[in-house]
């Protein structure tokens, strides 16, 4: 593809190396002190496949570019390891207790730490009750190439506000990073319409691992199946599938 404007390959096979052309702002831009027109790039949001090359953008992974509003673009490939990023909530296994602190498998290339007093009331006297092989749904506070991964069962308040340790009786299943993007969506409605045929409960993270728990084994097992089926499913095909099972619903 070579040089081109970012909006304009919106929807396109980008490559690594392609070079996306970032816009100037509008005419209506502000002067400058000497009265000359200031000519300064849109603000852009660089997500995962892309990386800053001076005022542009440079891609580093295959995939599609994609685009949210207002100045989002991201590169979505079928990416099958998982890169820890800062600010990403995953579900992780603990697998070892390493002094006063676990150690977790986050589906990457090396596990993360997670310390003990990184959850909501965590204390040295009052220690959380984590054990080995535990799922827990936490939050990377450090991820780069230069040091181990850490995360955090708390947000910047100190509030779990829904992480910690995930309940043991519901079903963890992995699917591809793409699916888990599109299920997180905004606009996108399958978990909804899933929870009108299964009452449910369910934990997405960023590494491609889903937690749920419905009401019957055979249910969680269902759920499960729908979810990973529709990365291949159209809308219409989707809705048309969601449909039959919500006719055996009794």
């Amino acid at each position: 593809m070579g040089s081109v404007r970012v909006e304009e390959a919106v929807g396109q096979v980008v490559l690594p190396g392609d070079v996306l052309l970032i816009p100037s702002q509008s005419p209506d831009a502000p002067l400058s002190l000497s009265g000359a027109q200031q000519t300064s790039r849109i603000k852009v949001v660089c997500g995962p496949g892309l990386l800053r090359r001076g005022d542009d953008l440079q891609v580093c992974k295959c995939g599609l570019l994609k685009h949210r509003d207002p100045a989002v673009y991201w590169v979505d490939s079928q990416q099958k390891r998982y890169v820890p990023v800062k600010g990403d909530h995953i579900i992780g296994i603990v697998t070892t207790k390493s002094g006063d602190v676990f150690k977790v498998d986050i589906g990457g290339s090396e596990q993360a730490s997670l310390s003990f007093l990184a959850f909501e009331g965590a204390t040295k006297k009052n220690r959380p009750n984590v054990k080995v092989g535990d799922l827990v749904y936490g939050q990377f506070i450090v991820a780069n190439k230069d040091m181990e991964p850490e995360l955090v069962c708390i947000d910047s308040s100190g509030k779990a506000n829904g992480m910690g340790v995930i309940g043991q009786d519901g079903f963890m299943f992995k699917v591809s990073l793409g699916l888990v993007r599109k299920l997180l969506t905004p606009q996108n409605d399958i978990i909804q319409e899933m929870m009108n045929i299964y009452p449910l409960e369910i934990v997405i993270g960023m590494n491609g691992r889903i937690w749920t728990k419905a009401k019957t084994i055979q249910q969680t097992l269902i759920v499960a199946n729908l979810l990973e089926a529709c990365e291949y499913l159209t809308g219409t095909q989707r809705k048309n599938v969601f449909a039959r099972f919500a006719d055996n619903v009794v």
